[in-house]
């Protein structure tokens, strides 16, 4: 349609979602169901943030159809256990055809686990960390949504980069914690004119930080 934004796409059904969803229906399922929708629990947040780095110039559909295998292979991402893997872990994730077979994502991950493992036992609850760089104010800019199209980072997700790296942490650039912070809630950067952009406002109002 010649007049409808290019931020915008209208589904089947009729409903106006964000650009990046397209027709693919997986994408649909995610986007409608998951992606902005605040979490809280340290696991599903360490795992997605290590999917995030998995999926550094691949597409996120590829990341999100090998995600169940991913869970397998690394012990549904509990950090704890990743964190004691050794060089036959290593192999073994390299072996195993169904995720994505990048030795450096691979060993970024176990590392992350370690480090992960290392805060929580200082007393750090990691979804508590995460949650701090939350910005005071929503950041969705108040003009059109062509802008908010073009932002891939944040001053929040440039210094969480930036910390997480200082403490050792790998594959967590500012774009790719940018993407974190979109995916669970620490900001909605659903369009403005998105059916679900209420609904995750609403959801936001209502979570409970840790």
């Amino acid at each position: 349609m010649t007049n409808q934004p290019t931020t915008l796409h209208i589904g089947q059904d009729g409903k106006t979602r964000c650009f990046w969803v397209g027709d693919n229906q997986e994408l649909t399922k995610y986007h409608d169901n998951e992606w902005g929708v605040p979490v809280a629990d340290s696991k599903m947040l360490f795992e997605k943030v290590c999917l995030e780095g998995f999926q550094s110039g691949l597409s996120w559909l590829t990341i999100l159809r090998k995600r169940h295998n991913f869970r397998q292979a690394f012990h549904q991402f509990n950090y704890a256990k990743i964190a004691t893997y050794n060089e036959a872990d290593v192999q073994r994730l390299l072996n195993n055809q169904s995720i994505v077979r990048h030795r450096g994502k691979i060993l970024s991950v176990i590392n992350n686990a370690k480090l992960a493992s290392q805060m929580e036992n200082n007393g750090e609850l990691l979804a508590t960390y995460f949650w701090k760089w939350e910005p005071s104010q929503n950041r969705t800019p108040d003009t059109t949504d062509e802008i908010l199209i073009s932002i891939s980072k944040s001053d929040e997700s440039i210094a969480m980069s930036k910390d997480l790296k200082k403490r050792g942490w790998s594959f967590i650039g500012p774009t790719t914690a940018y993407a974190f912070m979109e995916s669970v809630g620490i900001i909605n950067n659903h369009m403005q004119s998105c059916f679900l952009y209420p609904r995750i406002e609403q959801l936001r109002k209502q979570f409970h930080r840790p």
